[in-house]
């Protein structure tokens, strides 16, 4: 397994720490920044990670700013990404299970560095349930590609 990782300077030190995690649990993973806590556009880092993902580079990614929201927001404009923000251990869970989310997004401001590494272990260890989620997700590539599912 590989991981992407991407980060803006609101939550360098929450992405630091998820690289930590990850060495201690020997996941392979490719940092595409940001590199310290000088103030930088979350968009670039986001991209960079989530293209990695959309390429097949990676197989998840993980991304973290200040609340979440705006590295998912961009995530999301990478075609083949469903970036889901998680703010607990269900949410990780669950965006797995019916969503098969290939990103988490996470915000230093809002969960814990704790919280944090329970729902990366969860998020990267739950399947996708398949059966009626399949259907749902496959309208999500849908509109995606411009069709339109009304």
């Amino acid at each position: 397994m590989k991981i992407s990782l991407g980060a803006d300077h609101g939550a360098y030190e929450l992405k630091e720490a998820v690289k930590k995690h990850l060495d201690e649990k020997g996941i392979e993973y490719v940092d595409f920044g940001c590199f310290s806590k000088e103030s930088v556009d979350y968009p670039k880092f986001a991209f960079l990670a989530a293209n990695a993902v959309a390429k097949g580079e990676c197989d998840y990614g993980i991304l973290c700013c200040t609340t979440g929201l705006g590295v998912s927001m961009a995530a999301n404009k990478v075609k083949g990404i469903r970036a889901a923000v998680c703010t607990n251990e269900k949410l990780a869970e669950m965006t797995r299970r019916h969503n098969n989310a290939n990103v988490i997004c996470m915000g230093q401001s809002v969960v814990s560095q704790e919280l944090a590494m329970k729902m990366i272990d969860i998020f990267l260890s739950t399947g996708f349930d398949g059966g009626r989620h399949e259907r749902r997700v496959s309208l999500l590539t849908d509109i995606e590609n411009g069709k339109d599912i009304g």
